[in-house]
């Protein structure tokens, strides 16, 4: 009987993460799905003029996203998972940092947009459609995924998957009923209604989160270094990753270039299987390696057997399922099978790397990651804007692959350097203890 209780005891912990990561998973699924049947229904009832701006425009959005809150939220997850006690006061500073960065940024965006995109004739109008997208794209996304990160920060993954599956269904019910019931067709009326919807997805968010306390104002000085570290690599990734479609759309055909956008978007969906993982792992490894990374070193092992095994059955699966893409974005998408199934698999590297780099980031070394992810996202933008200029679009397909698996030999070069500095820093400490109480 003893053994029995000791081997429930032992199955329980495995178990709930199981369970955890099953709704982890399918949460992000139902979001991603919900996502690419929004991006459809868009392009569909958009047209290809209206959508090519839309799609533009959000693409800025994207970067300038990463940047607004500065890391933040980032510095929240870590630090609330080891001590709960420090919820307000980085509640605070996330709250600060994200409106101060966000209004510079739509304001700076608002200057500059409106000189290269039109979406009304009339000036005034222009300006202010680019402005509430701008708003719409960055401050209350933001606003969305700092709930998201609050819950996980507090281990409620019930509750952060609530907030991903009623975010994008909330966009694709907008979406449906913008397009389909009352047929807007242009990028200036949809502004409106996207704007509408994030509003009001961003008050029930912060509606769930009121009640785990209040802010208590004021910037953490030296979590903002640590902050700007994190974003980084995510602002240059961003960029990396629209290199291939401005180039593209300058030496591809329009149906080459709407084809690749979609296999580009199945690529960030068939990932989300390895994302469900990173952040359900992310609040116990910052934990685990608040004594040092090498004390996470097994746990990470097993990290990167769960997102290869995973991401592998991800590819199999979207490369079974490309032949039904057609059906949804339309027949003219002639290339859209082929490039799927030719880009699917970049998901097996993207994952691996991704896991020392989740594991640098808990463990707080920012300065180490920031430098592979931005150095990886620099050079990776290069060579894939080269490559498909000079052969497109083969020469983009072989760039990622290039990339990727570059990536996985560079991250886990810095994360074993990094394991093994920690080790012997542990191991020279008690012989420096002894030796000081020795003199």
């Amino acid at each position: 009987m003893a053994s029995e209780s000791v081997k429930e005891r032992t199955h329980r912990p495995f178990l709930s993460m199981i369970l955890s990561y099953a709704a982890s998973g399918g949460s992000l699924v139902i979001g991603s799905a919900a996502q690419l049947l929004t991006f459809a229904i868009l392009a569909r009832w958009l047209g290809v003029h209206e959508f090519s701006v839309f799609v533009a425009i959000t693409a800025v959005a994207n970067i300038a996203v990463h940047l607004c809150g500065l890391g933040a939220m980032e510095c929240l997850v870590r630090r609330v998972a080891r001590d709960r006690g420090m919820y307000p006061r980085m509640l605070g500073h996330n709250i600060l940092l994200t409106a101060a960065s966000g209004t510079i940024l739509v304001l700076l965006g608002a200057a500059v947009l409106p000189l290269f995109f039109t979406l009304s004739r009339d000036p005034a109008t222009n300006v202010a459609a680019i402005t509430l997208m701008l708003v719409t794209n960055v401050i209350f996304v933001r606003v969305i995924v700092l709930a998201e990160q609050i819950f996980l920060a507090h281990s409620n993954f019930a509750s952060a998957n609530k907030v991903v599956v009623g975010f994008a269904v909330a966009r694709t019910i907008a979406a449906a009923l913008a397009c389909i019931v009352f047929g807007v067709a242009t990028v200036a009326s949809w502004a409106v209604w996207q704007f509408l919807c994030h509003v009001l997805v961003a008050l029930c968010c912060w509606r769930a989160v009121k009640g785990l306390g209040r802010p208590s104002y004021g910037i953490v000085r030296e979590e903002l270094p640590l902050g700007l570290y994190f974003s980084i690599p995510f602002i240059l990734r961003a960029v990396r990753q629209n290199a291939d479609l401005l180039v593209l759309s300058l030496v591809a055909s329009a149906e080459v270039m709407s084809s690749y956008s979609v296999a580009r978007r199945m690529l960030e969906s068939s990932y989300l299987s390895v994302e469900a993982l990173n952040r359900l792992i992310y609040p116990g490894s910052a934990k685990a390696t608040a004594a040092g990374l090498h004390h996470a070193f097994a746990r990470v092992r097993k990290v990167l057997l769960a997102a290869t095994s995973i991401s592998i059955a991800a590819a199999v699966a979207v490369f079974l399922l490309a032949p039904v893409l057609p059906y949804l974005f339309g027949k003219d998408y002639v290339s859209l099978v082929s490039f799927v199934r030719i880009l699917c698999w970049v998901v097996v590297p993207l994952a691996m790397w991704s896991v020392a780099m989740e594991a640098l980031g808990a463990s707080g070394y920012h300065p180490a990651r920031a430098s592979v992810m931005g150095l990886g996202s620099v050079l990776g933008a290069g060579l894939t804007a080269w490559a498909t200029w000079y052969a497109p679009p083969t020469g983009t397909f072989i760039s990622f692959y290039v990339i990727e698996i570059a990536m996985v030999i560079v991250s886990w070069t810095v994360f074993l350097r990094f394991v093994k500095r920690d080790r012997d820093q542990a191991d020279h400490a008690p012989l420096q203890t002894r030796m000081a109480h020795e003199g």
